[in-house]
């Protein structure tokens, strides 16, 4: 899995890894930097550095929410959406050329799937925990 990661981090270009994760997260509908820290498991120390470096450079728009206006709202901007895009065909390419090189493709990616479920039902078990602490405070 690592040199996976490794191999798709390469694939980002100038695009740093975290950050595309981070901009990916916004482009699904994260709007928030809390709910990305915690849907992508990372400190949110790190989320801000990353948001701020993306806002720089004209990737994520920052906004004050209608709602709270001690929040800021996260969206990608044309350039980030362009920038996503790229990303993504070339990490989808890379993918495409690792799987022709193994016996069943098909088999691979059934198995990615399979981690996939796995892994949203880790995430859910503790989201529920950590609702359930909140509620026993």
């Amino acid at each position: 899995m690592a040199r996976l990661a490794r191999a798709l981090e390469r694939s980002s270009g100038d695009l740093h890894l975290a950050h595309y994760r981070v901009l990916a997260a916004v482009a699904d509908g994260d709007e928030r930097a809390s709910r990305v820290a915690e849907r992508l498991a990372l400190g949110k120390p790190t989320v801000s550095a990353a948001v701020e470096s993306l806002c720089k450079r004209g990737l994520l728009a920052r906004e004050v929410s209608d709602d709270d206006r001690r929040v800021a709202t996260l969206s990608p901007t044309p350039a980030g959406e362009a920038a996503l895009a790229q990303v993504e065909e070339v990490m989808v390419g890379r993918i495409d050329e690792i799987l022709r090189r193994t016996e069943d493709p098909d088999a691979v990616v059934e198995a990615f799937g399979q981690v996939g479920v796995a892994l949203d039902e880790i995430a859910a078990e503790r989201a529920a925990d950590r609702a359930a602490g909140k509620k026993a405070k």
